[in-house]
């Protein structure tokens, strides 16, 4: 695969401060595939200082030119999504068509998205004998994770260019080289020089640094909770301000009126997709006791058939995490029903798509993240039972319901902790603000929501 030896810093590659590289494996086969350069503390704060310089004129930039700016950005990305589609298989796994359905068309969808709002932008209003003024954060520092590295990309720059802020991007180890033909696609958008920068890092040195630099205003982060947590007291510690869109165990709540099949296998898809490695992803399905057989014979089938269509997990080390949820779920006495611990394929980071019945609430695989296709289904027997086992985590991000009647399912999402819930199947809206209530994180993405995270108000009395 192509890969820059050099990091892009001021509207230019620049060699890094150090000789250390990280090496990026394909996890389908666990053949290294290129190697980027691994910054140091000094390259972030070169970095940093090349976005504080560029900001006082991409701020003053208008937005119909910021706008300019993305629609370009999208039509690049738009000629490219072969070559993305491409890039996010080699290095995450992914099957070729879900990385052309997904990984690469979503982005280009966000990035347009953030073209028309830009175009728009109000960027003051009249409150009484006040004038009240949106102005860019600043500089922004965005760490992404690896599970959907350029839709996670372009949903934190994107705004961020949008509102007038200039940015240090850090993306995930594991996916770099998507986050090097963005930084490509931004150069040919014209975007000027400094005002978007690309580190390629481990979180604990580079990550580290972006977050706790006294030159960044604003710490964007997507990623577990874990580190979520270190992120915000590093940005604490400064009084700066962060957006964080960490873990989720999200429920799927079948209630006794839906369509128990359509429910079931659609919501084993949901699970499966991108193997398992999506946050807001139903890994917990809650089914109506007197149903329940019938939901986990439905579940069993539905896992076998998805074998042949998912890819691997992204590395050897999550792999491992995964295998080892599988091996507690059978610890703690949840009965497996369909895949299990023995990998599908001899070479590469393979999962069996993994379903487990007789799940309780207090189950490790009922209350922790697993990030791998694993399904656990949980019973209940009414909807104030159903209600509090869907909210009995420290998490909420998804979710979803099913009912014969619509009305009946949204009275239901009305009473989740989550942030976002899908309604018999609803379709995935990319203007919607994403984002999650408890330990799933603060702060909002996509649409005007997304875009409101980079501003900030002043007002004028008169």
């Amino acid at each position: 695969m192509k890969a820059h030896d050099g990091l892009y810093i001021d509207g230019a590659w620049r060699p890094a401060g150090n000789q250390d590289v990280i090496e990026v494996v394909n996890p389908a086969d666990e053949q290294v595939i290129a190697r980027v350069p691994a910054a140091g503390a000094p390259d972030v704060d070169t970095a940093v200082r090349a976005a504080r310089a560029a900001l006082p004129a991409w701020a003053a930039t208008p937005p119909a030119e910021r706008a300019a700016r993305l629609t370009a950005l999208r039509d690049i990305l738009a000629a490219r999504k072969d070559e993305i589609a491409e890039t996010v298989t080699a290095e995450l796994g992914s099957p070729l068509a879900f990385s052309q359905a997904v990984h690469a068309a979503l982005p280009i969808a966000v990035a347009g998205s953030y073209a028309e709002l830009a175009a728009g932008l109000s960027l003051e209003e009249k409150v009484g004998n006040s004038t009240v003024l949106r102005e860019p954060v600043g500089v922004v520092g965005a760490i992404t994770p690896w599970n959907y590295p350029l839709h996670q990309i372009v949903a934190k720059v994107a705004p961020a260019l949008a509102a007038g802020c200039t940015i240090v991007l850090k993306p995930a180890e594991d996916t770099p080289l998507t986050a090097q033909l963005f930084a490509e696609a931004v150069h040919e958008a014209g975007v000027p020089a400094g005002v978007f920068n690309l580190v390629t890092g481990l979180g604990p040195v580079a990550g580290q640094a972006l977050a706790e630099h006294p030159g960044v205003d604003l710490v964007s982060f997507t990623g577990s909770t874990a580190v979520g947590r270190r992120i915000g007291a590093l940005a604490g510690a400064a009084v700066k301000r962060v957006a964080l869109e960490l873990g989720g165990k999200s429920a799927n709540v079948v209630l006794p009126s839906a369509d128990l099949a359509k429910a079931v296998n659609v919501g084993v898809a949901n699970v499966m997709s991108n193997s398992g490695q999506t946050c807001s992803a139903w890994t917990r399905m809650l089914i109506h006791r007197d149903r329940y057989d019938e939901a986990v014979t439905l579940a069993a089938a539905a896992a076998a058939k998805c074998g042949d269509r998912i890819g691997p997990v992204v590395s050897a080390k999550q792999r491992d995490r995964v295998r080892g949820y599988i091996e507690k779920g059978i610890a703690e006495g949840a009965r497996l029903v369909a895949g299990g611990l023995e990998p599908p394929r001899e070479k590469g980071y393979f999962v069996s798509p993994t379903v487990f019945a007789d799940v309780t609430p207090d189950m490790t695989v009922a209350q922790e993240e697993i990030f791998g296709p694993v399904l656990t289904l949980l019973r209940y027997d009414d909807e104030e039972d159903a209600l509090r086992i869907a909210n009995g985590t420290v998490y909420g991000l998804g979710g979803a319901v099913w009912a014969g009647d619509e009305s009946e399912a949204v009275a239901f999402a009305r009473r989740m902790d989550t942030g976002q819930v899908d309604i018999n199947g609803g379709r995935f809206n990319p203007l919607a603000p994403f984002g999650g209530y408890k330990q799933s994180g603060v702060g909002r993405e996509l649409g005007e929501h997304g875009l409101a995270e980079y501003l900030q108000t002043k007002s004028l009395q008169f």
